[in-house]
């Protein structure tokens, strides 16, 4: 159950950071909307990363939980906001994601 949790917190990682662009591109009430959802997100997040934290190690909870992030927040990037879609970027999010599945193998 707390990998779950866990993966939902990631998941919240990458709304926060979703909201953070929105915001810096957006005026007025608008903006007030997105950092509104940036700070639940925020919050979210990490309260889902404490929970999860209580019973999977520290490090392996950080690393899943910011690959996540990393992962997610890329691709939300090129489907968007129309960042580049490039061979070695995808190559290398293909290595966070291998490292992210063995930390979770090796861990109790």
């Amino acid at each position: 159950m707390n990998w779950i949790i866990l993966i939902f917190a990631g998941l919240f990682e990458v709304g926060f950071t979703t909201c953070l662009v929105k915001a810096k591109s957006s005026y007025d009430w608008e903006c007030a909307l997105w950092v509104t959802g940036f700070i639940v997100c925020l919050l979210l997040s990490m309260l889902l990363l404490f929970k999860a934290n209580l019973s999977i190690p520290m490090g392996t909870a950080y690393v899943v939980w910011t690959g996540i992030g990393a992962v997610g927040t890329v691709l939300v990037g090129i489907i968007l906001f129309n960042e580049p879609f490039e061979f070695l970027r995808m190559v290398f999010l293909g290595l966070i994601i291998v490292s992210v599945v063995g930390l979770k193998m090796v861990s109790d």
